[in-house]
């Protein structure tokens, strides 16, 4: 009983549980130390921030050179830092403006994307047959039977009387006996036969 309820326990705090969601953007850092960048090649998901950190007495920039979409930040003193979000696919190329030969690349891939859920195949449904008994047969061969609608011809026949044949077969069919009035009936008699044998012995 105790395994039980610990099992029912864990299902209900395992379904209260929030559902994972989509992977949230990520950030990447590159160093701008001893005047160079690194890392020099960096590959994202579109979607991603990545953050320049100057860690140089020489101050330092960030600007494009060859990019889908072109950007340029501030000179960055020691101790600053300086954000940019990726939201094209491609190949980011950039360098230093204030020393040349400082140059790194960016490669932006597409963001995942989460494959639609496959439809479910159904199952067409058949409409089951009514199983029409004696006495449903009977009432649906009386129902058109009734009264047709008023003519306004003097000479229309009377309305024809209900099928006798049918009526007269529905009643001919004996009802059906219950087998739980024949259990309780040998059951009574039994216990009517044990009574008066107690009697006649005590007699």
């Amino acid at each position: 009983m105790r395994r039980a309820a610990l099992a029912v326990a864990g299902l209900l705090l395992f379904l209260s549980l929030p559902l994972a969601g989509p992977a949230a953007a990520a950030t990447q850092q590159v160093m701008m130390q001893d005047y160079a960048f690194s890392p020099a090649a960096l590959t994202v998901r579109a979607g991603d921030t990545v953050t320049w950190m100057q860690h140089d007495e020489a101050p330092h920039d960030v600007v494009t050179t060859s990019a889908p979409v072109a950007f340029r930040s501030p000179q960055l003193s020691a101790g600053q830092s300086w954000s940019y979000t990726f939201r094209q696919p491609g190949t980011y190329q950039y360098y230093c403006s204030v020393h040349p030969d400082m140059r790194a690349s960016v490669t932006v891939l597409p963001a995942p994307t989460t494959a639609p859920p496959k439809p479910v195949a159904t199952v067409p449904r058949t409409t089951p047959v009514p199983h029409t008994t004696a006495s449903s047969a009977t009432s649906a061969a009386v129902v058109p039977a009734a009264t047709p609608p008023a003519t306004t011809s003097a000479a229309a026949p009377a309305a024809a009387p209900a099928p006798e044949p049918v009526q007269q077969a529905a009643a001919a069919t004996p009802p059906s006996l219950n087998p739980m009035l024949l259990v309780a009936g040998l059951v009574t008699g039994v216990a009517v036969l044990c009574l008066l044998l107690l009697g006649s012995r005590q007699a």
